[in-house]
């Protein structure tokens, strides 16, 4: 059955987003943008929320911008054909290899759970996987902590009073600044 991945990077104090709604604050230096890159290649499907689906807009017509490097080609070829489902309210058209989600968080997982493919079904956004760890539904946490304290705003980890106990996997340093940790949902 195919894994469940929640993965963002945030500050160390918790946040995807700070209190204005900014994350500048997360550019990847080359060496985290490689690894980002890497790790795609496992994903067979993306679930976004509306906001950040709209950031990665971007990427759609980035072939335009000559200033792209080569990590930067080689992450939009592995982005853009990249099945997405969005989950939005306000939306009625998405671009590019997306289709808006027609059913809940636990329908859409329970399809694509059961189509046949590979990769993981990994969910970016954290409202959408507020949602989805909220009915237990995701199998694995990846953060990529980044050396800032943002003091507040969107936070990676659902507020809720609900128990999750976790299993390290995984832990990587980057240039001696930022951390990947790799957590199993203990089942």
């Amino acid at each position: 059955m195919r894994s469940v991945t929640y993965s963002m990077n945030v500050s160390l104090d918790g946040y995807i987003a700070g209190p204005d709604g900014g994350f500048d604050w997360s550019a990847p230096d080359a060496d985290v943008f490689r690894f980002w890159i890497d790790e795609t290649r496992g994903v067979g499907v993306h679930l976004l929320g509306r906001r950040l689906y709209e950031t990665m807009l971007y990427w759609e017509n980035a072939d335009q911008d000559s200033s792209l490097d080569e990590d930067e080609r080689e992450w939009m070829a592995l982005w853009n054909p990249l099945p997405k489902v969005v989950f939005s309210r306000t939306l009625s058209t998405v671009q590019g290899n997306a289709r808006l989600a027609t059913a809940g968080v636990a329908e859409e997982i329970e399809r694509l759970r059961a189509e046949p493919g590979e990769g993981d079904i990994a969910i970016g956004g954290a409202t959408l996987a507020a949602e989805a760890a909220a009915l237990g539904l995701i199998d694995e946490y990846q953060v990529m902590v980044y050396p800032v304290l943002v003091g507040g705003g969107i936070s990676y980890f659902p507020q809720q009073e609900r128990r999750v106990d976790l299993e390290l996997v995984e832990t990587r340093t980057f240039n001696s600044k930022f951390v990947h940790l790799r957590y199993r949902v203990a089942r």
